[in-house]
């Protein structure tokens, strides 16, 4: 699928709505040609499953997540993958355990009685996990989380293809000097997303500048402290990438104080996609954290397993889509002096 989706040149997800013949996918007709078109040359047969129904009776699926009330990332997993296995017949229960193993044992133990298809074990930030041995026996699909010796299948956002794809929107706008402001050192995310920076500057041939980096924490303040030391530099930078919108509210905030605007002066795009960010002044450019088609791809794994394909473990990554609005619009003289130093004037 993933050939298929470059040969398009459309996401993995566009592939799956294509060729599954999902219906009220809003797609245009000359994206769905291209998509059949690319799997007719490859040879790519997509895997029906006929007749929907419940495998072996087993009519119900726990979604086990750590965390629902701090950030909405698990509650748009589990609607997804709600939604998912109602196309099945299948009911999909929430339960929360704060990360507690003995919760998550004791929840899977007081449902013992129902027919349960299997587990999705999701987690509010992407990273390593152990899963405790009483839910040894069951199912499993990790979301947003993987285990180190590959036992579960994962479903993971593609943070490091986020990163790349946000610092070449900005390249591509004319912009050539790119702050980056991280979220929490040693979390997943935040590591990939600057992964991803870095690649995009050496693909440009951009040389990699340690003081454009700035350590963040996922919260506004860090944004707006951040961006004052980055604006405070003797060449300050002409974007900033902000690993999640929140921090790029500060931003906002701190380049507003400063009499700098955006995106005239400087540009600036998120991570995220959260509700905030349409509703920020000027509209934030940022890219999807796609926790709901996770969630609606956990399902289909966990159906499939209990079907008897997809016997290897996997890590599957779901496409941050970028979302462009007027944060990171074009402005001519950007061009122009790009245009300039480029042939030396």
């Amino acid at each position: 699928m993933m050939d298929v989706a470059t040969a398009a040149g459309v996401s993995q997800a566009t592939v799956s709505l294509v060729l599954g013949g999902t219906k009220g996918a809003r797609l245009a007709e000359s994206t769905r040609n291209r998509v059949l078109e690319a799997a007719q040359a490859l040879g790519y047969r997509f895997v029906r499953r006929g007749t929907k129904s419940v495998p072996g009776g087993q009519s119900t699926i726990i979604f086990l997540a750590d965390e629902t009330s701090s950030d909405p990332w698990m509650s748009l997993a589990f609607e997804g993958a709600r939604d998912k296995a109602l196309e099945y017949g299948i009911n999909v229960l929430m339960a929360v355990s704060h990360g507690d193993a003995d919760v998550e044992t004791n929840i899977v133990a007081s449902l013992g009685k129902l027919p349960i298809l299997g587990l999705i074990y999701g987690t509010i930030l992407a990273r390593l996990v152990q899963i405790p041995a009483a839910l040894a026996d069951q199912r499993i699909v990790l979301v947003n989380c993987y285990d180190e010796r590959r036992e579960h299948h994962s479903v993971l956002p593609g943070d490091l293809l986020g990163g790349r794809t946000a610092t070449e929107h900005l390249l591509l706008s004319g912009r050539r000097r790119i702050g980056f402001i991280n979220g929490q050192q040693g979390v997943d995310a935040a590591r990939d997303r600057l992964k991803g920076y870095k690649q995009a500057l050496a693909s440009n041939d951009i040389a990699f500048d340690p003081a454009l980096v700035r350590p963040g924490n996922w919260e506004p303040s860090a944004g707006y402290e951040m961006t004052l030391e980055l604006m405070a530099l003797d060449s300050p930078p002409d974007a900033i990438f902000c690993a999640n919108d929140m921090m790029a509210a500060g931003c906002f905030d701190a380049l507003k104080q400063l009499g700098v605007k955006v995106p005239h002066d400087v540009a600036v795009i998120g991570f995220d996609d959260r509700n905030i960010a349409q509703y920020m002044h000027p509209p934030l450019s940022t890219l999807v954290l796609p926790l709901y088609e996770m969630g609606r791809t956990a399902t289909e794994l966990l159906i499939d397993v209990a079907g008897g394909l997809h016997t290897s473990p996997s890590r599957i990554k779901i496409e941050c889509e970028l979302i462009v609005r007027e944060s990171t619009a074009t402005v001519p003289h950007v061009f122009e002096n790009t245009s300039k130093s480029a042939v030396g004037g």
